[in-house]
């Protein structure tokens, strides 16, 4: 058990991001979070990743599994574990969505075999480079 300061002591890194991601899944901001559907868990938590609608059948036949995709009438959403935007940017016009959450309404289309809905993060990620023509993050030269 970790104990928690008392005022006037500083917070250390691990508990600012644990007070940061509890905090994210909008509470009376008018965003839904995304369900996970009967007979699933998800152990390590859920945020989604949302892709235009018309990239979303270009993106799923790269992918070595696909977890569960909802869809609005813009975007498909992939199911990814928390924190799948640590250290990653994700390419343009792809939406993270910490939480799981969206401002209205989706449907499931795409349920997977298993009790898991995810969809593994960097397969999705190298699957969004490609359809967009952008670089992955790790492969661009550094500036000194």
């Amino acid at each position: 058990m970790t104990a928690v300061p008392g005022p006037g002591q500083p917070l250390g890194l691990d508990t600012l991001v644990r007070l940061q991601r509890t905090r994210r899944p909008g509470s009376g901001t008018g965003l839904r979070r995304l369900p996970v559907p009967e007979g699933m868990t998800a152990p390590l938590g859920r945020d989604a990743v949302a892709v235009p609608a018309a990239l979303g059948p270009l993106v799923a036949p790269r992918l070595p599994r696909v977890g569960c995709v909802y869809a609005n009438g813009t975007h498909w959403w992939w199911i990814v574990p928390s924190d799948s935007d640590d250290a990653l940017s994700w390419p343009a016009p792809a939406l993270y969505s910490p939480g799981a959450t969206l401002p209205d309404t989706a449907r499931l289309i795409h349920r997977p075999q298993g009790t898991l809905p995810y969809t593994p993060p960097i397969p999705l990620y190298l699957a969004l480079c490609r359809v967009t023509g952008t670089t992955p993050e790790w492969s661009r030269p550094l500036s000194a």
